[in-house]
């Protein structure tokens, strides 16, 4: 009980009823203050974006490089394609049902919120995009001259940023997004758009159900061996994943359901489960792509154009692979593109927060249960190539001491 009580869901929700509850019964003065915290929240979060992104990314790219070989180089491809193929999938159902919902976009009988009284601007160190390529290029760089200080450095920067995530952006979060549907519930338009929500992460569970149905589909025809032999060990890892809400927490629940599977090797299994766990967010990027569509209707009326979403699409495939293993670690590496890319403004990067954090334990959960599909189909790619079993890949990716220092 203490566990649900503590839970980031659950704070969230209770920051949403709070947030709801004051904004209906607040007067503007009330609400001046409240548009003020958020301002200044929101300029602190927008200003972490880039960090997050050359923090979480840069490091990824130089310790999964110092071991290039085929197998890895396969893992990666295997980890971008599901997840691309997750948001294009995503994408096209948002287009098919998105317009059929009942998303009022112009309420009638609004309040308009005062304009903000006191504006703490916190300019970003660097653009996001500059964020994203100087954190591609430095992570190959360091691979390509075999640097040793660099990936040390940015192993280390890595962790600071990550202290600052779960330490500072996770706990004001709730502070936030309450104030956020404080202004939402002063306008008037919370009652009409909260049920949205509710149908919104129906559809999206069951869009992992489905994409989770045809992971294990290629795989099995690839393998040429029962994809059920493996899924039917990984109802432990599920739960444990919905319960934690992080892979990296989940890893050792899911290296022992996979051990259970038959068709796995053995030396796949130690390589795959551990390295999927922190590359593979398939369920979080499909949940993602919808929510963003969804949000983007609400407030702004409109669906972004396809070329829009596409751009968005495969560069969120780049920011899964770099995301943390940490409750909400793929919309918080991809805010920059939430903003950026889709142009959404405080009120936008609130609700998409909010839903995605509601929601982040089933995302997590088809996160996890994915990786086996997908060691599944490196160990039908090494028996078909003859590549016999490398004892090397059998020691621990993920030490215990570290998974606690990366779990929420």
């Amino acid at each position: 009980m203490k566990k649900i009580l503590t839970s980031l869901p659950f704070i969230l929700l209770v920051a949403v009823i709070a947030g709801i509850l004051i904004g209906l019964v607040a007067n503007e003065q009330f609400i001046l203050v409240v548009i003020t915290i958020k301002y200044i929240l929101g300029q602190f979060i927008n200003f972490c974006v880039p960090l997050i992104i050359i923090g979480f990314i840069a490091p990824s790219i130089t310790k999964l490089g110092s071991n290039v070989g085929r197998v890895l180089g396969l893992a990666l491809i295997l980890a971008y394609i599901s997840s691309i193929g997750a948001a294009l999938f995503s994408m096209g159902a948002g287009y098919a049902i998105i317009p059929n919902l009942s998303i009022d976009t112009n309420p009638d009988g609004l309040r308009m919120l005062p304009e903000v009284p006191f504006q703490l601007d916190i300019p970003q160190i660097m653009g996001v995009m500059s964020a994203l390529v100087f954190s591609i290029l430095i992570g190959l760089a360091a691979v390509w001259t075999r640097a040793q200080l660099i990936p040390r450095l940015l192993d280390e920067f890595q962790r600071i940023v990550l202290a600052i995530v779960t330490r500072v952006v996770i706990p004001i979060l709730p502070i936030f997004i309450a104030a956020t549907f404080c202004g939402l519930a002063y306008e008037g338009s919370i009652t009409k758009q909260l049920p949205v929500f509710l149908v919104v992460v129906l559809i999206v569970i069951v869009g992992h159900y489905i994409w989770l149905t045809l992971l294990y589909g290629i795989a099995g025809v690839y393998s040429k061996r029962n994809p059920l032999d493996v899924l039917r060990h990984y109802g432990p890892a599920y739960l444990t994943a919905i319960g934690t809400m992080s892979s990296a927490a989940t890893l050792a629940v899911a290296l022992q359901c996979a051990g259970k599977a038959k068709p796995l090797r053995k030396d796949m299994v130690s390589f795959g489960i551990p390295l999927f766990a922190n590359i593979h967010l398939c369920g979080s990027v499909l949940t993602e792509v919808f929510f963003v569509m969804t949000i983007s209707k609400m407030l702004y009326g409109t669906i972004p154009g396809v070329g829009t979403m596409i751009l968005f699409c495969l560069l969120l495939g780049i920011f899964a692979i770099g995301a943390p293993g940490v409750p909400g670690g793929t919309v918080m590496a991809s805010l920059g593109l939430i903003t950026g890319v889709l142009g959404f403004g405080d009120t936008g990067t609130a609700l998409m927060l909010t839903i995605f954090a509601l929601q982040d334990s089933f995302g997590t959960a088809c996160n996890v249960t994915g990786d086996g599909a997908l060691t599944l189909t490196l160990t039908g790619y090494v028996e078909k190539h003859g590549i016999e079993p490398d004892e090397s890949l059998n020691r621990k990716l993920f030490e215990p001491e570290d998974e606690a220092k990366i779990g929420f």
